[in-house]
């Protein structure tokens, strides 16, 4: 009879002590933290990929950047052109300036790869400026898609351009493959 009461004070110690833990795990959950902002997460989506085809630009040997995987397609270095070009169709007119005149650079304008990186990097910073130069404010001023020829929010058109430039990374990893290399996202991570 004398262990019972020793059993249930210490039946009593452990639920005390343990209720504190219980309430402080619920606190923690409870603590959700807010959505970033608009401009956040298309700003960070766009570095992104942004990042993804300069590590490309970068890492891909010079003396394949004329690669074509058929006759018909662009190379690798007219790929990464074209993709960096195609920012423009968002930047330049979100920070009012005119539209590109054309869709795509002569490679003989960027002839070696430093040429090409530098382009790369330098139309993704510029979208970049222009993001941030809109801010949450910005997201929904109107421009003009020049293809659809209808305005649009600047926030949808930087996830347009957003979304071609995945298209043109895609392509760009098969560009790897038929090289016999594997894309830097590929690639394990140390």
């Amino acid at each position: 009879m004398s262990k019972s009461p020793f059993l249930a004070a210490a039946i009593l110690a452990a639920a005390i002590l343990t209720f504190p833990v219980h309430a402080q795990d619920t606190k923690k959950e409870a603590a959700i933290k807010p959505a970033d902002p608009e401009s956040k997460v298309v700003l960070d989506s766009w570095n992104d990929i942004g990042r993804k085809l300069v590590a490309m630009a970068e890492d891909f040997p010079e003396d394949k950047y004329d690669l074509k995987p058929t006759p018909a397609q662009r190379s690798f270095a007219e790929q990464l052109l074209h993709a960096a070009n195609a920012n423009y169709f968002f930047t330049d007119p979100a920070m009012g300036k005119p539209m590109p005149k054309e869709e795509d650079p002569k490679r003989s304008d960027y002839k070696t790869k430093a040429d090409v990186v530098a382009f790369v990097k330098k139309s993704f910073a510029d979208g970049a400026a222009a993001l941030k130069a809109k801010g949450d404010k910005g997201m929904s001023d109107l421009l003009v898609d020049p293809f659809a020829h209808q305005q649009v929010r600047v926030l949808d058109m930087a996830y347009g351009l957003i979304e071609h430039s995945g298209e043109h990374y895609g392509q760009l990893a098969v560009y790897y493959r038929v090289a016999g290399l594997v894309p830097p996202e590929s690639r394990p991570k140390k």
